[in-house]
């Protein structure tokens, strides 16, 4: 596809590089050339030094050729107004991305009248992944497939594990119910399994299996899964607000602190429930009056990388046992962080991408089988691809055993008039099957892409 994406931050250079990767044409538009340089260095990404909002700079950019277009500047302002003029030059979908929680509010009601595709809010989008996790503490992250009806789960494989140190396939008893390990993760390298696969302790485990079945799986192993009773929000930045408002609706008693007295007042009068603290989430005296040392969880969301590190690695000293979220902007130096003693750490930036490249991945309709949704796994190095099949293929009505099928590959669910099907050899893919791939190759358009 020809894709313009105007803005070349963080966000908009991340899905410029994914998306060149995928083979689509790219143009990327941005009023400073600094921040085009910035760029991934290839030739097929195409650059403008302009102002993305006008139409002499689209027209520039053949706009009216182009099947999509994503404003991803700073401002939301300029993102919708963006959208709404590249639309009435001819671009087929656009993609805004709209911070203020006003705003989110407000699209439903003009989404139509701005002529937007979709508008992505990363604040609100990181929250509900936040919710996800600390209503099931134990679980590392969770995606849902076939309309919340599969879960994906991500757990680490912890000392005297039931899995750990055996072959897959000899944990037939532990993975019942169709439940499968599609993915391991190892030391930074990412595995796609077969059955003699041996399970280590430390390693970070991603499987597969239905909804019921997978919280039976979680209590097998002894993984935490019931709702923390008390969150510690260190900032009270519009994740947190976000965040607290998911979990004051769970019934999950929720606490901020935060050194802006204004916005302690903006928290207090729009979360009636919260209790909202103004002083220094940085003062360990504080922190230890306000109970830190007793809460399930903690979210570190403050302004910079440094306050949520040292705050983070604080609170595991008093309080080991609590779940603890980091928030980090900058993940150059990541194989640092991972060395650190922290629980989790999420990424808004990098959160916002991958789900831009959902949607993308999702419009790009193939031949003969379309896109369902696509959910990248152990940071990106593998992904799990939802395919719904319209027609028949060449995958289709040949046992699985019979196909060729590429390495780094598992077709690792079927789903069959509402029934989940883990697949075996004899099995089959069928027309108006929904069918999971999980792979770490790159570009797959069509369920045919998963042949040699």
């Amino acid at each position: 596809m020809d894709i313009i994406i105007v803005g070349s931050g963080k966000v908009g250079r991340t899905i410029a590089d994914h998306l060149n990767q995928e083979g689509h044409s790219i143009t990327v538009i941005d009023v400073s050339v600094h921040a085009l340089e910035k760029l991934p260095d290839t030739q097929n990404i195409m650059t403008i030094e302009g102002n993305g909002a006008t139409l002499d700079v689209l027209k520039e950019a053949n706009v009216s050729g182009c099947d999509l277009l994503i404003a991803v500047t700073a401002t939301d302002e300029l993102n919708l107004y963006t959208c709404l003029i590249a639309k009435s030059a001819g671009v087929k979908r656009t993609i805004a991305r709209v911070r203020n929680p006003q705003y989110t509010k407000d699209l439903p009601f003009v989404k139509d009248d701005l002529k937007l595709s979709l508008a992505i809010n990363p604040e609100l989008i990181c929250a509900r992944e936040l919710t996800r996790m600390l209503k099931f503490p134990g679980v590392e992250s969770m995606t849902t497939f076939a309309r919340g009806h599969i879960d994906l789960i991500k757990i680490k494989v912890e000392k005297g594990s039931l899995l750990a140190n055996k072959k897959i396939v000899q944990s037939s008893n532990i993975l019942k119910d169709g439940i499968r390990i599609c993915v391991v993760e190892r030391n930074g390298e990412c595995f796609i399994p077969n059955g003699d696969f041996i399970i280590e302790e430390d390693d970070f485990i991603s499987f597969i299996a239905p909804s019921k079945a997978a919280a039976k799986l979680l209590k097998s192993l002894g993984i935490v899964t019931n709702k923390g009773r008390s969150v510690m929000i260190l900032g009270g930045s519009r994740i947190g607000y976000y965040l607290a408002k998911d979990l004051l609706e769970a019934g999950i008693a929720v606490k901020i602190i935060d050194n802006d007295e204004n916005r302690c007042v903006e928290l207090s009068e729009s979360l009636d429930n919260a209790l909202i603290i103004y002083g220094d989430a940085m003062d360990q005296d504080l922190l230890l009056q306000e109970g830190i040392e007793h809460c399930n969880a903690i979210v570190a969301l403050m302004n910079t990388d440094e306050e949520n590190l040292v705050s983070s690695l604080y609170t595991k000293q008093v309080n080991p046992k609590a779940r603890v979220i980091t928030e980090i902007g900058n993940l150059k130096m990541s194989s640092v962080f991972d060395s650190l003693p922290l629980d989790t750490m999420i990424n808004p930036k990098r959160i916002t991408g991958q789900n831009i490249m959902r949607y993308v991945k999702a419009m790009h309709n193939s031949r003969n089988s379309e896109f369902e949704s696509v959910h990248p796994i152990a940071d990106g190095k593998a992904e799990a691809l939802e395919f719904r099949v319209r027609k028949d293929n060449l995958a289709t009505g040949i046992a699985l055993s019979g196909l060729d099928l590429k390495d780094d590959l598992q077709i690792a669910c079927i789903t069959r008039q509402g029934k989940m099907i883990i697949p075996k050899g004899s099995d089959t893919i069928e027309i108006g099957d929904t069918v999971i791939v999980v792979t770490k190759r790159k570009g797959l358009r069509d369920l045919e892409d998963i042949l040699r």
